[in-house]
């Protein structure tokens, strides 16, 4: 049931891209307000990550999600009737604050029903729905907008999100966090220094890295940063206690899960265009060619979550990020023929299978089992902050380098090579741990806790 909710709101995230060309020529809109149909939910998404994590932790992460869910439903219903583009921003935009609601509660709902020892296996099955909405975000959209209309890719968020409120309303339990109240001055701050952050990363291709916006949003950012780690030392209700990210384990699994995202929706982004651009494909074909990538979520994900209880988090976060290294530096190569891109796609895809389910269980086992909801809220913003700087850095790689007609996929799918290095060595200093129930294992797993107590 958890995972219902993650798939339409991951899907949200990349599925307008391939409506965009048949929203523009509907609603008369600019490339820049076509930016903000995507950028309106991203925003509101990433900013709000930690408020609704800390409101489901005291409210109820069941009854919080379930209105996350209604909230985007409607919003979804808002966007399908738009008829003129502002509009259709606006209801983005509150599609985004509902997507915050549900998607780090959907974690705290799994890491508060299973056990330790079961915990990877369901994360496994998580992690592999939330991949398969971000990776197949363009072939659905593109089937969607061929085959009905552009306005369908919203109307099918009402009836899955219909069924997902109703199934987690009768067979969730309710759960909650630890007994404090909301912090309202952390909850402004950290909003707006994701909002400055988040803001300044995605408008430096389009207003230019050094302009007085992008520089302006990058600084505060910066400053409410600052104001709200010089808060939580001195309030009696944190938001977020700072001695979490003491632990080694905690802070190194969000720094895995900022390189992987990063990774991850900067390759979607530029192997979808790959597929038109160069090989010629439609959108729904190009789809259709990702899914050797798309595919080994269904097999190798499942798999991932049931060797996280088994084997640790650490050696399938480092394996998995060191074969979508290899695999993206591989179809950075380029091909003359879409055939030899199968074996870098499926080396690609293993990888990532392996290591987002193992990144998420590290952040989330790191911590007592009392705050795992504030855990998967500071996880998910890490996420959607990373896949924010992913595409916004990578596009403008692509556009330094010639963009579609220079080497510009080349050298921005090497990018995303590079960031998945980045997360493999992140993920060196994730603490070893075995299952509960093993001595050794016990003994980590009590020593990584203790620290944030």
């Amino acid at each position: 049931m958890a995972s219902l909710g993650s798939f339409v709101v991951a899907l949200d995230t990349l599925v307008v891209a391939a409506a965009l060309t048949t929203i523009r020529s509907d609603l008369g809109a600019t490339a820049e307000q076509l930016e903000w149909t995507v950028n309106a939910y991203g925003l509101s998404f990433a900013m709000l990550l930690m408020t609704a994590a800390a409101i489901g932790d005291r409210l109820g992460r069941r009854r919080t999600y379930a209105a996350g869910l209604a909230l985007f439903t409607a919003a979804s219903v808002a966007c399908a009737v738009a008829t003129t583009l502002p509009f259709l921003i606006a209801a983005r935009a509150v599609q985004g604050v509902g997507a915050a609601m549900v998607m780090p509660l959907a974690m705290g709902l799994l890491g508060a029903a299973f056990p330790p020892e079961r915990r990877g296996q369901a994360i496994g099955v998580f992690s592999g729905v939330t991949g398969i909405a971000v990776l197949g975000g363009p072939l659905i959209g593109g089937a969607v907008t061929e085959g009905l209309s552009w306005q369908w890719i919203f109307w099918i968020n009402v009836p899955i999100g219909a069924v997902a409120i109703a199934l987690v309303l009768t067979k969730i339990p309710e759960s909650t966090g630890p007994a404090r109240r909301l912090d309202l001055v952390s909850a402004v701050l950290i909003s707006l220094a994701v909002l400055g952050l988040v803001w300044g990363t995605v408008r430096g291709e389009s207003a230019g890295w050094t302009s007085t916006e992008v520089l302006g949003a990058f600084a505060i950012g910066i400053v409410m940063l600052a104001a709200f780690a010089w808060w939580e030392r001195r309030t009696d209700h944190a938001m977020v206690p700072l001695e979490f990210f003491r632990n080694r384990t905690f802070t190194a699994a969000n720094s895995a899960g900022f390189f992987l995202s990063a990774a991850l929706f900067s390759a979607v982004f530029f192997l979808s265009q790959y597929m038109q651009a160069v090989l010629g494909s439609a959108p729904f074909k190009a789809g259709l060619q990702l899914l050797p990538w798309t595919a080994t979520l269904f097999i190798v994900g499942p798999i991932a979550g049931r060797l996280v209880d088994r084997v640790g988090e650490r050696p399938l976060v480092v394996i998995g990020m060191a074969l979508q290294t290899a695999g993206m530096f591989w179809v950075s190569r380029g091909a003359d023929h879409y055939w030899e891109l199968i074996v870098p796609l499926v080396v690609t895809g293993c990888g990532i299978s392996l290591a987002m389910p193992a990144a998420q269980s590290a952040a989330m086992a790191a911590l007592p089992r009392d705050a795992v909801g504030i855990a998967s809220g500071i996880y998910s913003m890490n996420r959607q902050i990373g896949g924010a700087a992913g595409v916004a850095v990578l596009g403008s790689v692509f556009t330094a380098a010639g963009g579609y007609t220079g080497n510009g996929f080349s050298r921005a799918l090497a990018g995303g090579g590079v960031l998945s290095l980045l997360g493999a060595v992140s993920g060196l200093a994730i603490a070893a741990r075995r299952r509960s129930g093993d001595p050794a294992g016990d003994v980590v797993v009590a020593k990584e806790a203790e620290q944030v107590r």
